[in-house]
């Protein structure tokens, strides 16, 4: 029997996805030199994380609606115009308010780019593919921690944080060029009444979902948000040491990613409680060995494995309960982990910025994660429940 191969367009929005992933986490490596550079504090800086994320979570799905009943081609070639734009703004940005709301405008384009573009790869393949040609799109965000963060933080290093922003809207105009020549106009599905998606949000266990992601995730950004101002003024590391550092942790992410899924495929409920629990452990030895180099090195990489082994169970979860109404709640979902990713920004913003210094952040990470667990504790037996019901 011949295999179905992945179509070149999915590996092109793979490419979008990437370059979108680069933009949002590739603060983590520059955010020093941002704050030498514009005369601010670390914590400042760090916020506009929290302006990214919350661009993603307040725009994605109210732009995911809005942009639902145009032709999808059109849609994304317009999205990633407006990351474009976005990038060369922040890469020319002359104070620290340019460079803010360059990162709303960026922003914005990355909720309704994955949802609509999730439904353009799955349209692009047959059905027994579509969960594959998804997780082939979003292993564009995991690359971009890989490559895309480690590489941004280098070139920062080497030609200045303006060439970092440059060098991500080069990748965006060649993804649109791409989607321009290689994406059909034709065939991409329909989205649903935006009613019936909407009345997915009726269903408790849709939004216990969602809460699940808002609180278990928020100390992932906590952490890694700062990971440079970490291991530059307490691990004592210099500033080229950060890339290599990122690139390790990156590794973490794609190795948890894998670990998350498979172990979600298995047992979702014993599974996102064990990886939650695995991710505030993580946390609290990051903060333990925060003065030692090579351990600091080896706790960063369990915690990127520990943290990034949530994300399958987080979404699976979710598109359990979506119901009719999944594309929505897939958005919605995007929406939740950016609403923790502004959470972490700004709870490690003010941390660095206060007495208690860098040193502190780890462990201020894991107060809000542990509401989470309560979360995943009461879904886990709301699901056993009514499971045993049928």
């Amino acid at each position: 029997m011949k295999t179905e191969k992945m179509p070149l367009q999915v590996w092109i929005l793979t490419l979008a996805a990437f370059a979108i992933g680069t933009a949002e986490f590739v603060i983590a490596g520059i955010l020093p030199q941002i704050a030498t550079s514009l005369s601010i504090s670390e914590g400042q800086a760090g916020y506009l994380i929290s302006a990214y994320a919350l661009a993603i979570v307040i725009g994605g799905p109210i732009l995911t609606i809005y942009l639902a009943r145009f032709n999808k081609k059109a849609v994304l070639i317009g999205l990633m115009v407006l990351f474009i734009i976005g990038n060369i703004m922040s890469a020319l940005a002359p104070n620290y308010n340019l460079l803010f709301i360059s990162r709303v405008i960026t922003g914005l384009v990355q909720g309704p780019f994955y949802g609509i573009g999730a439904v353009v790869a799955t349209n692009l393949v047959s059905q027994k593919m579509a969960g594959r040609a998804v997780g082939q799109m979003f292993a564009g965000l995991t690359l971009a921690n890989v490559l895309g963060v480690p590489a941004g933080t280098w070139i920062g290093l080497q030609f200045g944080w303006h060439t970092t922003f440059l060098t991500v809207a080069a990748f965006g105009i060649i993804a649109m060029l791409f989607i321009l020549v290689a994406v059909k106009t034709t065939g991409h599905g329909e989205a649903k009444n935006i009613k019936t998606q909407l009345m997915a949000f009726k269903n408790p266990m849709l939004l216990m979902s969602l809460a699940i992601t808002v609180f278990a995730w928020s100390g992932f950004m906590t952490l890694y948000g700062y990971l440079a101002p970490i291991a530059m003024h307490i691990t004592g590391f210099v500033e080229h040491d950060v890339t290599w550092i990122l690139v390790i942790v990156g590794l973490g992410l794609i190795i948890g990613n894998t670990l998350g899924g498979r172990s979600s495929d298995k047992n979702l409920q014993k599974s996102s409680m064990f990886w939650a629990v695995a991710m505030i452990v993580s946390l609290v030895v990051v903060g333990l060995v925060i003065d030692s180099k090579i351990l600091f090195v080896i706790a960063a990489f369990v915690f990127g494995i520990a943290s990034f082994a949530n994300v399958p169970a987080m979404q699976l979860r979710v598109m359990n309960h979506g119901g009719e109404g999944q594309e929505l709640a897939a958005t919605a979902n995007i929406s939740a982990f950016n609403l923790a990713n502004a959470f972490g920004g700004f709870l490690g913003g003010m941390i660095i910025d206060s007495r208690l210094g860098a040193g502190m952040i780890p462990y201020a990470a894991i107060i809000i994660p542990l509401i989470g667990l309560l979360f995943i504790y009461s879904t886990n037996k709301r699901e056993r429940l009514q499971q045993a019901v049928k």
